[in-house]
């Protein structure tokens, strides 16, 4: 299990309660001390865990243990086919999609797949989408169309590939394109942040009907990093920015960006991949109960009254 640094102290404890565990393989002498320990740890748990900052969860969200979108796939559905590629140029491996079952109704899932190691990163490029990603997102969404499929979509990355060789190959236009296409399905939808949900990369596959944040996510125009190099022309005060953009889940459930927060288990989802994965899956099945009760031409308005609805602003006398 690796740590972040504000989960030090619980670190900590848990390496002193394994020291003691170790001692006392053959009897109960240590017993009584290695209990009131973990009682300790799972106080000090809480209490780091409900008073967290935005800063702290962003961290979090980018744990590097955090569940990506195939292990959820890989609990929440069953017989998942992934489909390759955009028609267009080739397959991007950032984006990952396809039919699947939930419970006996199918889905079209697609997400942003991140990598474990450095080969997995570099071929996974990171989370970061290319044109084709988005191309082959549209295709996907639009074979759901035509067989009457409900989407679901998973966001976790860190923002759209900025390379010269995307923007060369319509970036922009794929993910503009993409928006336009979204508006208008004629099937249900339900988007859900399970890590980064950085601008374009993430709207980019992102404009459901209903939006859900994980507990420990990020949801922003702009990286805190990013923003602090913007503004004070370094990343050292990205945790001012972090605070600034009013990126977590609380904050855009208050703004009306979202519709509901998904609880992740004490310390995040990494400390248990099953209990996020049925959290997941708990409220895409709540989602799309409510959400194939509409007629197209319903599900088509609500999705452009809710995003129509976003932001205030005053008409100029």
């Amino acid at each position: 299990m690796q740590y972040l640094d504000f989960e030090q102290p619980i670190a900590d404890l848990e390496q002193k309660i394994k020291e003691l565990q170790d001692i006392s393989v053959e009897d109960e002498v240590l017993k009584p001390e290695i209990d009131r320990l973990k009682k300790k740890a799972d106080q000090l748990r809480e209490s780091i865990f409900t008073n967290l900052t935005r800063w702290q969860r962003v961290q979090l969200a980018r744990h590097p243990e955090r569940p990506y979108t195939m292990n959820y796939i890989d609990r929440i559905a069953d017989d998942f086919v992934e489909l390759y590629g955009d028609r267009y140029y080739g397959d991007d491996k950032a984006i990952i999609g396809g039919f699947a079952t939930i419970d006996g109704d199918s889905v079209m899932i697609i997400g942003h797949q991140k990598g474990r190691d450095t080969k997995s990163r570099q071929y996974r490029n990171f989370g970061m989408a290319n044109p084709e990603g988005y191309r082959k997102a549209y295709r996907l969404m639009k074979l759901a169309e035509k067989f009457d499929v409900p989407i679901i979509t998973l966001l976790d990355t860190p923002g759209a590939y900025p390379g010269l060789e995307a923007e060369e190959r319509g970036q922009a236009e794929a993910i503009a394109k993409n928006l336009k296409m979204m508006a208008m399905l004629e099937v249900p939808f339900v988007t859900i942040v399970i890590g980064e949900g950085a601008s374009g990369g993430a709207i980019g596959i992102g404009m459901g009907n209903e939006v859900y944040m994980m507990e420990n996510t990020w949801y922003s125009v702009i990286a805190p990093e990013s923003c602090s190099s913007i503004l004070w022309k370094n990343w050292d005060y990205k945790e001012q920015a972090a605070a600034a953009l009013k990126l977590t889940a609380p904050d855009l459930l208050e703004l009306k960006i979202i519709d509901g927060i998904i609880p992740e288990p004490l310390g995040g989802a990494h400390r248990d991949y099953d209990a996020a994965a049925e959290a997941v899956k708990k409220q895409c099945k709540e989602s799309l109960k409510r959400l194939t009760k509409m007629k197209p031409g319903k599900l088509i308005d609500h999705r452009i009254e809710k995003y129509s609805s976003m932001g205030a602003w005053q008409q100029a006398k």
